[in-house]
């Protein structure tokens, strides 16, 4: 999971160039630069539904909920980190993770619970990136089919996991209390 191409793709010129960052599997010392983007993730979902107010103690929430992930062998945390002079700094975070589904076949599912790239990063391909490594590693976990939550009137998510083949199979409702 490298910024450089792999030997197949450096011998077809027709391949797409790597995108410009490089992706790996977070890590506990990541901790102080995953948070700030998962907030700021949740902050944007904010803005699509007012049911989605984010939580005065969402950084501590957070870290928490990174933490846990990061302890669990079921989860898959990545960071990606920026090229040039973003070299070494985390531009954007991945959490997904792998759950029973007890009355469906297949038994497992990959779930992408976030996903989220500085603005500077989309749009050259890193989204796509993302969503292939993490599908390939939940695969690796047993995941037989894959799955996003999001905001359903996030629209650019929609669009996004329309063009790579996602549909909708459940939906979610809510209302205030």
């Amino acid at each position: 999971m490298s910024d450089t191409p792999s030997p197949a793709s450096a011998a077809n010129p027709a391949s797409p160039p790597p995108p410009p960052i490089q992706l790996r599997a977070a890590t506990s010392a990541d901790l102080d630069q995953l948070v700030p983007l998962l907030v700021r993730l949740k902050r944007l979902n904010e803005e699509f539904d007012p049911l989605l107010k984010v939580r005065a103690d969402v950084d501590a929430s957070a870290r928490s909920l990174l933490a846990a992930d990061l302890a669990n062998p079921q989860s898959v945390v990545l960071a990606a980190e920026g090229s040039g002079s973003d070299r070494g700094k985390i531009v954007g975070v991945v959490r997904a993770t792998v759950r029973e589904r007890p009355f469906y076949v297949p038994e497992h599912e990959g779930v992408i619970l976030d996903i989220y790239l500085l603005p500077l990063y989309r749009r050259h391909g890193v989204g796509e990136y993302l969503l292939a490594e993490t599908t390939r590693l939940l695969k690796e976990r047993g995941a037989g089919i894959v799955t996003a939550e999001f905001p359903t009137s996030n629209a650019i998510a929609v669009r996004f996991y329309a063009k790579r083949g996602f549909r909708p199979i459940t939906a979610h409702h809510a209302r205030g209390v």
